[in-house]
């Protein structure tokens, strides 16, 4: 039987799994609306404030089960406001599937009413894009996005399809199963034997990983090889809750942010072992001086990234469970007492200096006076005491983002969600509701001031769609992380990072039928943490914290481990 090219998207869409559709409707999708209203009852549409907003939680959705997350939007304006969420998704590496309506094939060109050559647009920022004008290739224009999506390093696709392509009638036949990625690439047995065989002789063993582990889901086998090999393991942001936070061998997030022990064991290891990780100047600073003392062993399913930041002794590209399961059984059992006790040492003295750059905090900020603030520590504490294990975290950009990776108890894989390469303002509460809506757990996202007015309207979508997303917002009345940049290296110009607002967020959240309190002191916050939990729509707490609060350790840009700040007088 022929059917329309729109319902042949929602056909495939279904036979590829796809449950939720995150979008917003417009002239040239009028059609593809029209057939997900009549699939209603077999695939479900949500519909967020702004196409920007839906991406976002596309790839909350992703990200937080491993599926193929699914947007749609109209041409122009419609798809260009999809384009920093799908930016997000490649940098970071996200399964996701956008597509666009376009004006019909005879108007392409023509500078028609809202023609944007999207595909254009989107071609540095997808793994690849199509624009569909012949509607006998719809059907297996969607199955190949699918199959590039979650094939090797995952990423973004976007379909673009023409109002008459969406119109035109063709014969559909439905897959039995959804498509499969295309075959995996496995390690070669020599260069693993060659890994081994630099393992086996370090004597200063660092593991540092990143998202790829998750992506992966080497979790269980990276910590396998820690424990044999007796190496301290740590992270990029995008690798956070690949492995327990309590694991005894996991030293933290490093980098420009991150824990002073896990920054300081790479730079004084002799070897390290990179899985997953594309060695992003947020996780090594300059990479002139990052290779000074050690050799390196980079595994990943992405041969581009080999040698590509940073060059590596040995590079292997290959499937991670693989390969690092199979290098395990290769590598001897080992101990470092010498390394081990260094290491305790080192983080020793992390928790030393955290304490002492808290004391001056603390210190400073009483001097000035004012109103009581909650310090940020206190309030990740206090918030997850309260959330237990069973949640997501979210988080949006700034300073609350760093402060949350480095605090934030993590325990299982795919429970924080975070966008780490393009670092997006706007980009938590989009991905909050995209996680809700494929797992059912709560979810908690920490958010300040200004990440949070970004995309502010994605409130009336929680609440639409009945998610008792729990919002903390960290308000402490400026642009954080620039602000700090202004403190340390630009005498203290703060151009522009000062947010003369006085928006109350608590009643933001009761105009769009949520809830909401304030707190600057542990007493209110428990109490409105409980509430919040108790929840049952959106609950927004919004804690006044000091604008002098500072993201400590700090590698300076263009510095390495050798110049950590870790306090400021």
């Amino acid at each position: 039987m022929k059917i329309s090219g729109a319902k042949i998207v929602v056909e495939t869409l279904i036979e590829q799994g796809c449950d939720t559709i995150f979008g917003y409707p417009g002239g040239q999708v009028i059609d593809l609306f029209d057939e997900l209203y009549i699939a209603r009852d077999r695939i479900k549409h949500i519909l967020t404030a702004h196409e920007q907003g839906a991406a976002h939680a596309a790839d909350g959705y992703a990200r937080s089960t491993g599926k193929v997350g699914v947007v749609i939007a109209t041409s122009g304006p419609g798809a260009t406001n999809l384009v920093t969420g799908i930016a997000a998704a490649y940098l970071d590496s996200v399964p996701m599937v956008a597509i666009t309506g376009n004006v019909s094939c005879d108007q392409i060109g023509r500078d028609s009413f809202q023609e944007v050559d999207i595909v254009g647009v989107t071609m540095p920022i997808t793994k690849h894009n199509f624009i569909v004008k012949d509607i006998n290739e719809l059907a297996d224009t969607l199955r190949t996005a699918f199959k590039i999506a979650k094939s090797g390093r995952q990423g973004p696709v976007l379909v673009d399809i023409p109002k008459d392509v969406q119109t035109a009638l063709c014969e559909y036949e439905s897959n039995a199963q959804p498509v499969i990625p295309y075959p995996l690439t496995f390690a070669s047995e020599t260069k693993l034997q060659k890994a081994a065989e630099l393992i086996n002789s370090a004597q200063r063993p660092y593991i540092y990983f990143g998202g790829g582990v998750i992506s992966g889901k080497a979790s269980q086998q990276v910590t396998a090889l820690a424990e044999k090999i007796d190496a301290p393991m740590g992270c990029s942001l995008m690798g956070l809750s690949a492995v327990p936070c309590d694991h005894p061998r996991f030293l933290g997030m490093q980098g420009m942010h991150g824990h002073y022990a896990s920054t300081a064991a790479e730079y004084e290891a002799d070897l390290v072992i990179a899985l997953g990780v594309r060695f992003s100047n947020r996780s090594t600073g300059e990479n002139s001086r990052f290779t000074k003392n050690y050799r390196i062993i980079h595994i990943d399913i992405d041969g581009a990234e080999l040698n590509k930041n940073i060059p590596a002794d040995l590079t292997i590209r290959g499937d991670l469970l693989d390969s690092v399961e199979r290098l395990t059984a290769m590598v001897e059992e080992n101990r470092h007492p010498d390394w081990a006790k260094h290491i305790a040492e080192l983080k020793a003295q992390e928790e030393k200096l955290t304490e002492e750059a808290a004391d001056s905090t603390r210190k400073k900020i009483t001097e000035k006076g004012g109103s009581p603030k909650l310090s940020p520590y206190e309030i990740i504490d206090i918030i997850s005491a309260r959330a237990g294990e069973d949640v997501i975290i979210a988080t949006d950009v700034g300073q609350h983002q760093m402060w949350t990776a480095q605090r934030y108890p993590l325990k299982k894989p795919r429970t924080f969600l975070s966008s780490g390469g393009l670092g997006a303002m706007g980009y938590g509460l989009g991905a909050a509701i995209g996680a809700s809506t494929a797992t059912g757990k709560r979810v908690v996202l920490f958010t300040g001031d200004g990440s949070f007015g970004m995309n502010l309207g994605e409130l009336a979508t929680a609440v639409s769609q009945d998610i008792p997303v729990v919002i903390v917002v960290m308000n402490n009345g400026v642009l954080g992380m620039v602000r700090q940049q202004q403190t340390l290296f630009y005498d203290k110009h703060y151009s522009n990072t000062t947010l003369d607002r006085r928006t109350d967020f608590a009643k933001v959240a009761e105009a769009f039928g949520a809830k909401g309190g304030h707190a600057s002191t542990a007493e209110e916050l428990k109490k409105l943490a409980e509430a919040a939990f108790a929840s049952d729509v959106p609950f927004v707490i919004d804690c006044a914290v000091d604008c002098d609060e500072l993201v400590l350790p700090m590698l300076p840009q263009g510095g390495s481990a050798e110049d950590i700040i870790t306090s400021v007088k």
